[in-house]
């Protein structure tokens, strides 16, 4: 029997996971959590054999408790299902410790099958998020400077003004964003924010980098 721990900000989502998952012959809910600090509580104290995991939470979002639940339980393994996608948001879930990356448009056997496999220790995930992630590792890493000139300049920031924002000549921001457009391969400043976004590096809620917890 494969114990789950569900975790979601989202009671509706929840119930409705344990709902599904409860009709499975070889599958038991042994507990839901709202929260990244619940989870990692709950794990310590139930011990399940996967964790369901979304990643935009507030408070200790996915990153980060998926980080924790492998240390406080290391029998846990982590299955990520989120909304999530984009290079950045898959290659932090693996780094963080997930087995598996499934997103929250997957159909009820597919989510299953994951949960299936992640508990023998396989990783899953769809071919599109498993592209992501080899984008992602075959790509030149912008430093912390670099997404914090791109996250302005995202923001309709003139170069002066991100200039001014971040304590740097105009030249400087010119040099950071033609470093950037060469790493992207992109033309411009513009098609940079935009591929920024697709790979999970910004977060258009407010346009600010995206959370490194999830």
């Amino acid at each position: 029997m494969i114990r789950l721990l569900v975790v979601d900000d989202q009671r509706v989502i929840r119930a409705g996971l344990t709902a599904i998952l409860n009709l499975q012959p070889d599958m038991r809910v042994a507990g839901e959590a709202a929260s990244g600090e619940e989870a990692v509580g709950l794990c310590g104290e139930l011990q399940p054999d996967v964790v369901l995991m979304d990643l935009k939470m507030p408070g200790m979002g996915g990153w980060r408790a998926t980080a924790a639940v492998r240390q406080a339980a290391p029998g846990c393994r982590v299955l990520v299902f989120t909304t999530l996608m984009g290079d950045d948001h898959v290659y932090r879930a693996i780094e963080a410790g997930a087995l598996g990356y499934l997103t929250k448009d997957a159909e009820e056997a597919e989510l299953t099958a994951a949960i299936r496999a992640t508990h023998a220790g396989r990783r899953t995930m769809p071919a599109a998020v498993a592209a992501a992630l080899d984008r992602r590792l075959a790509a030149d890493q912008l430093t912390a400077r670099e997404i914090d000139v791109l996250r302005l300049v995202a923001g309709g920031r003139s170069n002066r003004e991100v200039g001014e924002a971040l304590g740097l000549t105009e030249h400087t921001v010119k040099g950071y964003l033609k470093s950037i457009t060469a790493k992207f391969d992109v033309p411009d400043r513009t098609a940079a924010a935009i591929l920024a976004v697709q790979r999970g590096l910004l977060d258009m809620d407010g346009i600010g980098l995206a959370e490194r917890e999830g």
